[in-house]
């Protein structure tokens, strides 16, 4: 080899920039065939996406779906925990917020539930979701209807997101 493409001095390795990304084990690699229904919960995955159908598919594939995966493998995708004195005086008020949220949400987007609520240590209120924006939404929505102080973090290479959500009086 000669010229441009023989010297290496020139070419260069590009494959040192390559960093391979963690990536979130359900989420297929490639999409299902359509129709595919859930067996779990009987979403269909249509037109390139989970959603509702009121159709029934009888000739349709089953696959378990991202969230139903998540699900049973007790693998949230976004946790908000929530703590304060103002918690313990308005846990029904946030809870229903919350349950509010959620079902707006799963309305829309099948994958996007809520996996859980559960209570933490010294009074704090953990819940899990199937999906990180809900998570972040969720405690976005909590922040403006009752401030307090919100903390958003995401994690990469587990793609999860913790939300706190704080508030004292």
């Amino acid at each position: 080899m000669s010229g441009k493409d023989g010297d290496v001095a020139r070419r260069g390795r590009g494959d040192r920039l390559i960093k391979e990304e963690i990536h979130d084990p359900y989420v297929a690699r490639s999409k299902p065939s359509e129709p595919t229904i859930c067996p779990e919960c009987r979403a269909v995955f249509r037109k390139g996406r989970w959603q509702w159908s009121e159709e029934s598919d009888g000739d349709a594939h089953e696959m378990m779906c991202p969230a139903c995966e998540r699900i049973r493998d007790d693998m949230p995708g976004g946790i908000l925990t929530l703590s304060g004195t103002f918690l313990a005086k308005h846990r029904d008020e946030i809870l229903k917020l919350i349950f509010n949220k959620v079902e707006e949400e799963k309305g829309l987007h099948p994958i996007n539930r809520l996996m859980g609520i559960e209570d933490g240590r010294s009074g704090e209120l953990v819940v899990k979701f199937t999906d990180l924006h809900l998570a972040r939404s969720t405690g976005e929505a909590i922040e403006r209807a009752y401030d307090g102080d919100l903390d958003i973090q995401y994690t990469k290479e587990s793609n999860l997101v913790r939300v706190y959500w704080k508030r004292s009086t």
